[in-house]
């Protein structure tokens, strides 16, 4: 049977929060964090946000600079067994591998960074992740995507297409790459945040990619995950849906290219892609995790800051928890594994998307 797990007190509601918020090193709301503008090509881990000090007068600007704490930057990631790996022509088709020292082929998490589709970097919250699961004997990659601007310039429709085939390949890539990095292609788990986790869900729930009769040997290898372990899911791109579990959704229009423009700057237009939804259906059926769910799909776990109220506006509605709780609904009809974990919630089994992949990966 599948259950959705809570916690019965408040302190231990608190305290799966903070692990959730420490293993994908989620020191800034994920609203902020999808709120950035596009990142060039190459992109290099964060040196962290500047603070911005602002004043009426000079002196008032010289008090608030006294006064305001700084934002505490990312620890660096730790040094890279493989780095710069290119598993694909364009600039952003790279990992980053750190192995995992073991005599025998080891499993693998394998990290796709959030930020809308349109920022972050492969390096954000490895000081975190690579640690932890080394002590666990796992090894992990980190990717790095097109994201939605430069799919755009590269003339992919929808753009959204890019980010998603771009894991996907990137996945295949790993799996190329077993013998050489020691590593068991038949326990491979995904995360991420954000954008990250509705990535890794895609992978979880679309058929196959694997083209056994190309002469790509990369194309050959399989696209399918052992499990996903996720935070902040958007787990559905179709906006009826959307407003009908969090009416104030402003999210998504961008994964299919439409925006309108502002003071001559593109910016996401949600009630245009309310209008256009029944025209891009197929490609909603497509790209958005909910609608490829069938019973031989990955177990997963989702984890969400705040606990769902399906109907209710959000403060932050692009990280609800509607999105998990709607998700695990469809998932139970089709008895696939689900944990649900948010604040408030009973019982759960594992208060960290490390400890879960941890488990799975490692279960005989």
């Amino acid at each position: 049977m599948l259950r959705v797990h809570f916690l019965f007190r408040p302190v231990a509601a608190a305290l799966v929060l903070m692990a959730a918020a420490a293993a994908f090193g989620l020191s800034r709301n994920l609203a902020a964090d999808e709120a950035k503008p596009a990142a060039p090509a190459k992109q290099k881990a964060s040196d962290g946000a500047k603070a911005s000090v602002k004043g009426n007068s000079q002196a008032g600007k010289k008090k608030a600079a006294q006064t305001e704490t700084p934002k505490k930057k990312e620890a660096p990631a730790p040094p890279a067994t493989i780095e710069e790996i290119s598993y694909g022509p364009h600039p952003k088709q790279v990992m980053t591998f750190w192995k995992a020292e073991s005599k025998v082929p080891t499993p693998l998490v394998f990290f796709i960074h959030g930020g809308g589709w349109q920022a972050g970097n492969r390096k954000g919250s490895m000081a975190t992740w690579v640690p932890a699961m080394h002590k666990q004997g796992i090894s992990v990659v980190s990717i790095e995507y097109r994201f939605i601007e430069e799919a755009i310039a590269d003339g992919v429709e929808p753009p959204v297409k890019a980010c998603l085939h771009d894991a996907a390949r990137a996945l295949q890539f790993v799996r190329s790459k077993a013998t050489e990095w020691n590593i068991d292609k038949n326990r491979i788990g995904a995360s991420g945040g954000s954008a990250g986790a509705c990535t890794s869900l895609w992978l979880a729930f679309h058929d196959d990619l694997a083209d056994p009769n190309s002469s790509d040997p990369v194309a050959r290898e399989s696209s399918r995950l052992t499990c996903a372990a996720v935070t902040g899911a958007q787990t559905t791109l179709d906006p009826v849906q959307m407003k009908e579990w969090t009416p104030n959704s402003n999210y998504g229009s961008h994964a299919f290219g439409i925006f309108r423009e502002v003071n001559g700057k593109k910016q996401r237009d949600f009630e245009a892609y309310l209008a256009k939804r029944d025209e891009i259906m197929p490609w909603i059926q497509e790209y958005s995790p909910y609608h490829l769910v069938t019973s031989d799909d990955s177990p997963v776990y989702l984890i969400y800051s705040t606990p769902p109220a399906k109907g209710q506006e959000e403060k932050d509605p692009t990280h609800s928890a509607n999105f998990g709780a709607l998700l695990k609904e469809k998932l139970d009809e089709v008895k696939v594994p689900c944990e649900l974990v948010y604040p408030g919630a009973p019982n759960v089994e594992h208060k960290t998307a490390m400890d879960y992949l941890a488990a799975k990966l490692l279960q005989k």
